[in-house]
């Protein structure tokens, strides 16, 4: 079968209620603690895509038992101390910067060199910014071309506790650095700037030795060592991240409404609700309630009238970064010039996003002007595209995939978008849900 989508009509205007699966971020940290803790973790709607099952294989080369049946997945953890450690071993995090970020900072304790690598779009990221904090506690770290995987890492048996910077708002970054606090005596401390709290928030849950104190832009995180870890039965929150192509559908389709069931609403992840509401969309909450740390809710999303543009201020960056590609969409259809700024992280993610964006705008007919860090879009609130547009060669981001079908749903022409494939990434069954909404032949 031909690894491409072809669509030739917009969407109806639409009423639905949808589920979506579970949450990428939270999936990959559910594995790779309940690996490390001392007994048996069971986990509900656990994300099964690619960057979650290269977690699961990671943890298994580790020597860790895991079982997925009739919808659950059983961890039997090893505890702090029980990662079978071998010469010459090799974890592959294939696409997933979350797992090749964190699990470096779970192993600084190896007594022997474990090399991680990745698929040809994670091995041109950023691991410097891992491994240069990560090497203060003792352990080292080699990598290709001082900053690209494979990263070699070999633990040290006198590991020493650090204080560290975190100045990007990565979560993954100052999520490395808890884990390896949690390995090291003596208390570790990360001043890091506004990012996700999914680490910590589950540290807390399972009332491990963590402490957050949280100022107007950073938060400072103290991290002791964990001699034990309680085994955590979850049934993992859906992805917000995955809801924003509906949320974005939903916004660009006339006078649609949508309910998106139990969605992560946790205020690290929101940005996108945020923008989207200071540009005239209607969102709801309901059914609000705390899970194991993290706040819950339905998403209700109804059509705007008017798209209204916005000077978008910077402090929502980090919670929406994973969502600007969509958010630019909807900047397409607004009224006036929208302006986004400080999104050079947008250009380390599996593609050069920010570039990336402007080229999907130019394509449909939308002026952008981008810099390294910056984009200015000139919406037009009465876009119809009526030419071919094909989307190919963005090394199978699968956000820029997703961001493609959601654009020729809205604005119509006739899309052709290569590499559907991309999608086992993050969201698996998204076009099964697409084809909920529309009655399309895909080629």
């Amino acid at each position: 079968m031909p690894n491409k989508i072809i669509i030739k009509k917009k969407i109806l205007n639409f009423n639905k209620k949808i589920s979506i699966p579970g949450d990428k971020s939270l999936s990959i940290r559910w594995v790779l603690i309940s690996s490390l803790a001392s007994g048996i973790s069971k986990a509900k709607n656990l994300l099964m895509s690619e960057d979650v099952e290269a977690s699961i294989k990671a943890v298994r080369k580790l020597g860790v038992k895991v079982l997925i049946k009739g919808g659950v997945c059983t961890i039997h953890g090893v505890g702090m101390k029980g990662y079978k450690y071998k010469k010459n071993l090799i974890i592959n995090a294939q696409n997933s910067g979350t797992l090749g970020r964190l699990i470096s900072g779970i192993l600084i304790d190896t007594p022997f060199p474990i090399k991680i690598i990745g698929d040809k779009s994670l091995s041109k990221r950023d691991f410097q910014r891992v491994a240069r904090p990560l090497s203060k506690f003792g352990a080292s770290f080699r990598l290709t071309n001082n900053y690209n995987l494979p990263l070699t890492v070999k633990g040290s048996e006198k590991l020493k506790p650090i204080r560290f910077f975190e100045n990007k708002g990565s979560a993954q970054c100052k999520s490395s650095i808890i884990f390896g606090g949690m390995k090291t005596n003596g208390k570790t401390v990360i001043k890091a700037k506004k990012s996700r709290d999914h680490t910590e928030l589950l540290f807390k849950h399972l009332k491990l030795p963590i402490k957050i104190k949280k100022k107007k832009n950073l938060d400072i995180i103290e991290i002791s060592k964990v001699n034990k870890i309680k085994p955590l039965n979850y049934k993992i929150p859906s992805d917000i991240s995955s809801a924003a192509f509906f949320i974005a559908l939903t916004v660009l389709s006339g006078e649609s409404k949508i309910i998106i069931k139990n969605i992560n609403i946790n205020p690290t992840r929101i940005g996108i609700i945020k923008i989207l509401k200071k540009m005239g969309v209607k969102i709801l909450f309901l059914n609000k309630k705390t899970y194991k740390g993290e706040p819950i809710a339905d998403i209700l999303v109804s059509s705007p009238q008017i798209i209204k543009s916005l000077n978008c201020p910077s402090k929502f960056n980090s919670g929406a970064i994973d969502e600007f590609l969509v958010i630019f969409l909807i900047a397409a259809k607004a009224k006036g010039v929208s302006h986004f700024k400080k999104l050079e992280e947008l250009n380390k993610k599996e593609s050069p996003r920010l570039i990336w964006g402007s080229k999907l705008l130019k394509m449909m007919g939308i002026k952008a002007i981008v810099t390294k860090d910056s984009i200015k879009i000139f919406g037009n609130p009465q876009l119809k595209i009526k030419k071919k547009i094909v989307i190919s060669k963005y090394l199978k981001d699968h956000r820029v995939f997703m961001t493609s079908v959601i654009a020729a749903l809205s604005f119509g022409g006739e899309w052709h978008v290569h590499d559907k494939d991309s999608i086992k990434t993050s969201f698996p069954s998204f076009l099964k849900i697409i084809n909920t909404f529309k009655n399309e032949k895909k080629n």
